[in-house]
């Protein structure tokens, strides 16, 4: 591998993945080699629109049908040093680490397993290994976010009292219709769709244990489309707090504000952000603004290069330990939405 190629296969031709390899075109380093998915239109498809060559172009189809066989050819190429795994959240953990043992560099959507206890099974194979693994958290890459997190770390609304993270969306009859990721039963919702972005914001700013206090739910075909829930963190009284709202069945807040003891952050468009303000008593408003340097994948494509190019194992931006501690704060979201649904007088 030289500094001029990291060649990319991605596993996954769905939306995610054609705003990737737009992206990742745009980063001179790489070059992307190979496509797999299971319908062979949809990936010649792929590969005419983002350059893939024809040796590289492969699915399930062509190679006779049987499920992940385009996955698993993908995984056997010698040119490939890296994946960008844009599967089902059910299908993550299975083909992470068929990714990890075969020595390919995994960049996993987000999130990273449909749970905790296939996070840390993934965790465990990484950390066992000198293969890097990051999950693709891409908000945490962006400008306006690190800018952010320097200003509460410098005091600037003085001591953290409380986050809350919204992200709520209109998207139609989707879970219903199912046919997608998002209405798996297995790996579906939006606790795991786009209350992962929630997750972890919470996650970097409140330390030590979270405690799910309370959560409520609203179901679509036995599949979550709304999540409210409440959330402590270690130390007793004075520890801050956090809530986290995520909605796939009506459009709302799409933002996390940061509360602190003499001000407050307000972070527009939370999973995609570029705005903000700063706001502290007697003090005219600040306004933020950090626009992408290309697009919000960019800055999480560069940083996984450099950590490739550099042979490390784990990114200290998005570390699994973070990776493993939003799954685990979801789990217990899920727990106790759970046990509201088979309690309804709570």
């Amino acid at each position: 591998m030289t500094e001029k190629d990291v060649r990319w296969g991605i596993v996954g031709a769905g939306k995610i993945a054609h705003r990737f390899a737009r992206s990742l075109a745009l980063e001179p380093r790489s070059e992307l080699v190979a496509i797999s998915c299971r319908s062979s239109a949809r990936a010649a498809a792929f590969a005419a629109q983002h350059g893939v060559p024809e040796e590289g172009t492969l699915s399930d189809e062509a190679l006779g049908g049987v499920a992940g066989s385009a996955h698993a050819a993908l995984l056997a190429r010698p040119d490939v040093d890296a994946v960008y795994l844009a599967l089902p959240h059910s299908m993550h953990l299975e083909w992470a680490v068929a990714a990890l043992r075969v020595g390919k560099a995994v960049l996993c959507e987000k999130p990273l397993c449909a749970d905790a206890a296939q996070t840390r099974s993934l965790v465990d194979a990484a950390r066992g290994g000198t293969t890097l693994l990051m999950e693709a958290m891409k908000t945490r890459f962006t400008p306006l976010y690190q800018r952010v997190r320097e200003l509460v770390a410098e005091g600037a609304i003085g001591g953290l009292l409380r986050v809350e993270a919204l992200l709520e969306n209109d998207m139609g009859d989707r879970i219903a219709r199912g046919g997608d990721y998002l209405s798996d039963p297995d790996g579906g919702g939006i606790l795991l769709d786009s209350g992962i972005y929630c997750a972890s914001w919470v996650e970097d700013y409140l330390p030590g244990p979270l405690e799910v206090v309370r959560a409520r739910a609203r179901w679509d075909h036995g599949v979550d489309c709304f999540v409210d829930a409440e959330i402590a963190s270690a130390g007793g009284d004075g520890a801050p707090t956090a809530r986290l709202v995520t909605a796939a069945d009506e459009g709302g807040p799409r933002t996390v504000r940061l509360v602190g003891t003499t001000g407050e952050i307000v972070v527009d468009d939370m999973h995609r952000p570029q705005r903000a303000r700063l706001e502290r008593a007697g003090a005219a408003p600040v306004g933020l603004d950090l626009p992408y340097p290309v697009d919000d994948f960019h800055d999480e494509i560069e940083h996984f290069v450099d950590l490739l190019l550099a042979g490390r194992a784990e990114s200290d931006v998005m570390p699994l330990a973070a990776s493993l501690r939003c799954a685990e704060l979801l789990d217990a979201v899920r727990r106790e939405m759970l046990a509201g649904r088979r309690s309804p007088q709570r």
